[in-house]
């Protein structure tokens, strides 16, 4: 087992993963920009290095800064977290250069499984069902538009290497593609410095479900149940549960094996995440995978029992799973509920700021990841993310009652929240119903995505 591990991230997710090492009695090593010199994971951490200005380019995407800082201290491994290097296979494969573990999947397999239309052409080959679409990467688009009349409207456009909904757009009809087209060329062009797009299938009011998987370096590959994803704004998460209230034991089973299989195909190594999208009719079909610890991997905590990051790192270590499948037993219904500094009504504009006052809701069921605090200040420079709010109970219905409870009990001034528009979501009849997809908030809030 390590001695010593850096976290190369900032925020909840860098407390999250340094509370892990210190209850496994693994000294943490937290890294900082001069805006997070007051972040509660640079106070949490038995030692502390600035690596940069505010820039995350020059702070926590510098991966020489990050290894120099590794290299200093001790560090024999990395956890990079979510964001920012998670997925980086270069910064992976520096790690393994340098002799620092990187705890996460090998460098080819993030290069491989990163690049979406390549990981859905090798899923493909493995027998996993996937959205009809393109194979190779298209650049023009006159040859994207030929593609786009094969496959059929509405069509999908996704940039090869993107994420967070960036470089995607859903063209209705052949009159609208080329513009479309386009817009998520230019847009993946200066959000990831690759204009390679791919088409799909648009698959009307799916739902977003996800597997998570984790697999040790002996072949060792488990599944610990799905989560639905489906409520989005412009495809970033809002709220995320566990397991989806849409599937039965016997599309369960199919659906963990599936990802299990996808797993095996690649030989994956460590947590990762299989994203499926779920027709009404039970089909699924795979959408890509995550290479990474999610933002949302506590929801499955907690229905599991299982602590990932601790997982993550004893997988990195060289040690065989701590569970087999028949351990994996799924209990009660959990979910997770993402509070940003952002202001809904107007097009959820970030609003960075101190603290003022905060009061974190607990009892029976509650769980709080933040790393905030009174006279905290928020940096403009960062994801807007102060909280994740967790709640578990018996039932989906018991969840959502806890969740309300929550969200009522919860204050943060200072900064603007969307703490309103979730309670709105929650207390929406069609949520409480389950009739969820990934098209609810544009049905039932239109006002907030215009």
């Amino acid at each position: 087992m390590f001695n010593k591990v850096l976290v190369a991230n900032r925020g909840e997710v860098a407390v999250r993963i340094i509370r892990a090492l210190r209850e496994m009695g693994i000294a943490s090593v937290a890294v900082y920009s001069e805006a997070d010199r007051e972040n509660l994971h640079v106070m949490l951490a038995d030692e502390a290095i600035c690596i940069g200005p505010a820039a995350s380019t020059e702070s926590y995407l510098n991966m020489e800064a990050i290894i120099s800082a590794a290299v200093a201290t001790g560090a024999e491994a990395i956890h990079p977290g979510y964001g920012f290097l998670s997925e980086n296979a270069k910064f992976a494969d520096l790690c393994s250069v340098c002799n620092i573990k990187f705890i996460g999947p090998k460098a080819n397999i993030i290069e491989q499984m990163g690049n979406k239309s390549e990981a859905k052409n090798t899923m493909r080959k493995a027998g996993i069902p996937t959205v009809p679409g393109t194979d190779e990467a298209i650049y023009d688009v006159e040859n994207a538009l030929k593609k786009a009349k094969e496959i059929g409207f509405p069509i999908m456009i996704k940039a090869s290497l993107g994420g967070g909904g960036r470089g995607m757009r859903v063209a209705e009809n052949e009159s609208v593609f080329s513009d479309m087209f386009k817009a998520a060329q230019l847009e993946a062009k200066k959000g990831f410095g690759d204009d390679s797009m791919y088409l799909e299938k648009y698959i009307v009011d799916p739902k977003h479900v996800e597997v998570q998987i984790l697999a040790d370096s002996y072949g060792n590959v488990i599944h610990l149940g799905e989560r639905d994803c489906s409520l989005q704004r412009r495809h970033q998460k809002v709220m995320e549960e566990a397991p989806c209230n849409a599937i039965n034991d016997e599309l369960r089973k199919k659906l963990g094996e599936t990802a299990v299989r996808a797993a095996k195909s690649v030989n994956y190594e460590n947590a990762g995440t299989i994203e499926f999208l779920l027709d009404k009719d039970g089909s699924f079909y795979f959408m890509e995978m995550n290479t990474r610890i999610q933002v949302e991997h506590p929801v499955t905590e907690l229905i599991t029992g299982v602590d990932m990051i601790k997982e993550q790192i004893r997988i990195a270590a060289g040690e065989e799973l701590s569970y087999r499948q028949e351990d994996i037993v799924l209990s009660g219904h959990a979910i997770e509920c993402r509070i940003n500094a952002e202001d809904p009504e107007k097009k959820f504009r970030p609003s960075p700021g101190q603290i003022k006052e905060i009061n974190l809701p607990g009892g029976n069921g509650i769980r709080v990841d933040t790393h905030i605090y009174n006279g905290y200040t928020v940096p403009p420079y960062y994801d807007s993310m102060l909280l994740k709010l967790l709640v578990h109970g018996k039932d989906r219905e018991e969840a959502i009652s806890k969740l309300k409870s929550a969200l009522g009990e919860l204050v943060v001034e200072g900064v603007d929240t969307n703490i309103d528009f979730a309670y709105d979501i929650v207390s929406n009849e069609d949520y409480i119903n389950g009739s969820v997809n990934t098209g609810f908030i544009e049905k039932h809030f239109p006002e907030y995505i215009k």
